[in-house]
């Protein structure tokens, strides 16, 4: 017998029975990446009936070919992740030396190897969330799906034919692909996707952007031996970030050999016989064997006939929703990087959890944004949770405290590595509640989960003070920052943003 289910019918959950027109599904989800995947699972062990497409898979995507898995798992946060740890055993290697590994002057590294290794982990959890559908009642649809109605959507099958389900409920969660500067050559450049899964591993690579995904394949083919340029508009890379640890990270970047060049753009990609020759708004020549562009992402909704059913979109194609996830089309919701809300996998995976337990679960529940935790896999890391110094800046009531700690890694001082760790809180003076937590150095993202939980909890710096710490980690250092670096006044302007 199939469990009454409650469903949120125009803000307000209906009772069961009430709604007695007959669907082929309850709820249809088009896109089965994280946030598409766990609302399904989650709606179908609530009692809905789910139905859910997603294209068929490749690790390079297209509007004709995708995977179930979606970004994250098949061309993004994990390979990505997988080449971070095989790149980081280049300055381990370094390192050892003089913790009496006794090393050959010549290691050889095999880029292909990795990238088999890599395309078989892929494989495997791309069956893995095939099965999580599966177990969970969920029937999956490979083809390309759209929507055709309010309640109808058309799954395109691999060989042309279509087929069309009426659906109570319909979730957009095509997530978003890369986009590509439009200058002149832009044809000879890669994106995220295909770096992921080059034949050959660079010697020379120029990165154009300055986001987490520019800083990351530079941290990645640097570590693997390449020369890399890193271009990008601002005077510092990540742009959003706290201005203090951008520039701790782009300190970093060059420690390890990577050639900045702020406040630049590249103006034309020349093929010559030596490879591709960037070229840059300052008149320089870059010479490569690759250029990323990593210069953002769009919401994937051209193909969906959205503007033909009436779901409104913003001047990017984003599908505006409000704070249960839905759409101005009551039937239709979308979470996840589809919305441009926060473009990161937890989030997905907290908005899908949301919808579902709201429109099957009998809960009316909203994605909280607050105090969502988040990591720049460059090498080293940089992590963060809550404001950043110029965020807290801009939204005090009153006076702010910033606690800061610099220092040299215990690992670092037998390697000989010349590369700070830095750590820093922000702190509401009259509260003397932590606001905000930052810290760029080796296992930034394992410790800043847990300082996660502290925020979200609503922690003191006298909590934080009061905790004790592990000895000898560098995580003690968020529980020992006992003198004010700076106290910055309420009237004080907010620095810009470099």
């Amino acid at each position: 017998m199939a469990l009454p289910r409650k469903m949120l019918n125009d803000g307000e959950l209906s009772k069961p029975g009430e709604d007695e027109t007959y669907y082929d599904f309850d709820l249809f989800v088009i896109g089965a990446g994280s946030g598409g995947v766990r609302a399904s699972r989650f709606s179908a062990n609530f009692g809905a009936k789910v139905g859910i497409c997603e294209l068929p898979f490749h690790p390079i995507s297209s509007e004709v070919v995708g995977g179930v898995g979606g970004t994250c798992v098949i061309r993004g946060c994990v390979p990505k992740k997988i080449l971070v740890y095989g790149a980081s055993f280049g300055g381990e290697l370094e390192d050892a030396r003089n913790y009496g590994w006794e090393l050959s002057e010549k290691v050889d590294f095999n880029w292909k190897k990795l990238l088999e290794k890599k395309t078989d982990e892929i494989n495997r959890l791309n069956g893995i969330y095939k099965r999580l559908l599966s177990n969970a009642g969920v029937k999956l649809f490979e083809g390309e799906g759209k929507i055709v109605g309010p309640n109808e959507v058309e799954v395109t099958q691999l060989d042309g034919t279509k087929l069309s389900y009426s659906a109570k409920h319909i979730l957009i969660a095509t997530g978003g692909r890369a986009q590509r500067p439009n200058i002149p050559g832009q044809e000879l450049a890669i994106t995220s996707d295909e770096a992921l899964s080059l034949e050959d591993l660079p010697k020379r690579a120029v990165v154009l952007g300055g986001g987490y995904i520019a800083v990351e394949f530079a941290s990645i083919w640097r570590g693997m031996g390449a020369t890399v340029d890193l271009i990008f508009r601002k005077e510092l890379p990540l742009r959003g970030f706290d201005d203090e640890m951008r520039a701790v990270v782009a300190r970093n970047l060059e420690g390890r050999g990577v050639n900045l060049h702020p406040r630049t753009h590249l103006t034309d990609l020349i093929k010559t016989e030596d490879g591709i020759k960037a070229v840059t708004d300052h008149g320089e020549e870059l010479m490569a064997d690759v250029v990323l562009f990593a210069t953002g992402r769009t919401p994937n909704t051209k193909r969906l006939n959205l503007e033909a059913v009436g779901v409104e979109l913003d001047e990017i194609g984003a599908v505006k929703v409000d704070e249960n996830s839905r759409t101005n089309i009551p039937s239709i919701w979308a979470v996840g990087d589809v919305t441009n809300r926060l473009n990161l996998t937890p989030v997905a995976l907290m908005e899908g959890t949301c919808f579902a337990k709201s429109v099957f679960g009998g809960e009316n529940s909203k994605p909280d944004y607050n105090h969502i935790p988040c990591a720049v896999f460059s090498i080293p890391p940089l992590s963060v949770v809550g404001l950043s110094e110029e965020q807290a800046i801009e939204q005090a009531q009153g006076d702010i405290l910033v606690f800061t700690s610099t220092f040299n890694p215990l690992k670092n001082t037998i390697s000989g590595r010349q590369e700070k760790s830095v750590m820093k809180l922000i702190v509401d003076a009259e509260t003397d509640k932590v606001l905000g937590a930052s810290m760029c150095g080796p296992d930034a993202p394992e410790i800043m989960q847990g300082i996660a939980v502290a925020l979200k909890c609503g922690a003191t710096k006298a909590q934080f003070d009061s905790t004790v710490g592990i000895h000898p980690s560098a995580a003690e250092e968020f529980v020992t920052m006992r003198s004010v670096s700076r106290r910055i006044a309420a009237d004080a302007k907010p620095r810009t943003n470099l």
